[in-house]
């Protein structure tokens, strides 16, 4: 049999033990595993199989999603996320839609310090929510408005999103961190113009709130000092070169420890928790990113992303419409597939292409990010709403999906902006590299 038929067969055999409710990792596992038996031999398909894991467990690199996914869960437990409201409600609260346009640029700021949507979602929502319900926000405008400010929880580094996409690609980690930045505030930027456009239109939707003096706000930016520092220490750590990503992760972990310790927010069983919740989720993706990678060996064998490849390149189209077409693809899949199976299903079929046609890997890996901030919020599985949806009980899932429209429409007028220019993405990295 050709190495290509294997691999459709494979590829087919997966998309039916999906369908049958297999978990993603597992259908990804079992699949690439016995296509490498039937595309080389037992020794050489064990010796794979089994070096994978290990190559991803033991390698000091990869430990840079655990200590990033400890130090959300810290500043989670600590409440960090209530005096980041606190201080952003302050600053622009007395805007129409202040509150709203407040819980965006919380979730941006929190996402400073988290990896995970769904950590910036918790975070931010249990603290906003109850705050606009008490202005008397229209109930879909304050809770779709966190759910969207989520996305920015992976857009905006440390991400979970980029830390996958490097390890599966081999790109650099700290360059696809440090691309996210601007994106990320342009897309919390627009997300405000946005909120507060409607609510001109329509001030019932978000009641300007109570203006506060320079000397409330001094004084709530001071509550929040520890949590910028965090951010400066780690990310701008980063970003200057003083810090690999895997050091910048262990320093902002050691951070939030210390000034939740300091401000005695922190007891011994909130930090007991949280290291329980890092290594759940840590585990969790470890072993959606092994799946992946053993599926990806076995399509790597069987041809399928180089022909892929060289037929895509060998249509007479422009390469835009090609990425065009990924973006809707991703659209269409983010309706039905988690946004990190999504990532790594798609991966290992679209990256042989992108880097054909001409593309930046690291581009690539922002419009990527992007497409599963939308997968988080697109009807019938967004995780961010049903998470929202269990913050806010009193607004139904199909008013919360449709209130998050507007927001989806922003992003995917965004995604089209950074593919005309890719400047967006590229320029902070490559002038902080160089």
């Amino acid at each position: 049999m050709e190495p290509i038929t294997t691999g459709l067969i494979g590829v087919t055999v997966m998309v039916i033990l999906l369908l049958c409710g297999v978990p993603v990792a597992f259908s990804m596992a079992f699949v690439g595993y016995v296509g490498l038996l039937f595309l080389s031999n037992f020794p050489a398909a064990n010796a794979l199989a089994a070096s994978i894991p290990y190559d991803i467990i033991s390698d000091y690199g990869f430990c840079v999603l655990p200590l990033f996914v400890l130090m959300a869960n810290i500043c989670f437990h600590a409440k960090f996320g209530q005096r980041l409201f606190d201080f952003m409600y302050k600053s622009i609260g007395h805007l129409p839609g202040g509150l709203a346009s407040a819980s965006i640029g919380s979730c941006a700021v929190f996402g400073a310090v988290s990896a995970s949507i769904l950590a910036t979602n918790m975070t931010i929502g249990l603290v906003a929510i109850p705050e606009m319900k008490r202005y008397k926000y229209d109930p879909t405008l304050g809770a779709s408005s966190v759910a969207a400010g989520g996305v920015l929880g992976i857009l905006i580094p440390p991400s979970a999103s980029f830390i996958v996409y490097g390890i599966m690609t081999e790109q650099s980690i700290g360059e696809l961190f440090i691309s996210g930045i601007i994106p990320g505030i342009l897309l919390a930027i627009m997300f405000m113009i946005g909120i507060l456009f409607r609510c001109k239109l329509n001030p019932s939707l978000g009641p300007a709130g109570p203006k506060f003096s320079i000397k409330e706000k001094f004084s709530s930016f001071v509550e929040c000092l520890d949590i910028f520092l965090l951010i400066v220490l780690s990310i701008g750590g980063l970003m200057i070169g003083i810090f690999t990503p895997t050091e910048a992760g262990g320093i902002g972990s050691a951070g939030a420890i210390l000034f939740a310790v300091l401000r005695k927010r922190l007891s011994f069983k909130d930090f007991i928790k949280a290291c329980e919740e890092t290594v759940i989720t840590s585990s969790m993706i470890y072993i959606l990113l092994i799946g992946a990678l053993i599926f990806n060996a076995f399509l790597t064998q069987s041809t399928i992303p180089m022909e892929l490849a060289g037929f895509v390149s060998n249509l007479k189209v422009r390469p835009i419409l090609v990425i065009f077409a990924i973006i809707l693809i991703y659209l269409i899949m983010g309706c039905f597939i988690d946004a990190m199976a999504m990532l790594l299903l798609t991966i290992p079929a679209f990256f042989p292409v992108i880097v054909s046609l001409g593309y930046d890997p690291i581009w690539f890996g922002v419009i990527v990010t992007m497409a599963m901030g939308m997968a988080a919020i697109t009807p019938p599985v967004g995780m961010s709403v049903y998470v929202i949806a269990g913050i806010d009980p009193d607004v139904s899932m199909e008013k919360l999906f449709r209130a998050t429209m507007p927001f989806l429409l922003v992003e995917i007028a965004f995604t089209v902006l950074i593919v005309f220019f890719p400047q967006i993405v590229l320029w902070l990295p490559r002038t902080l590299i160089r």
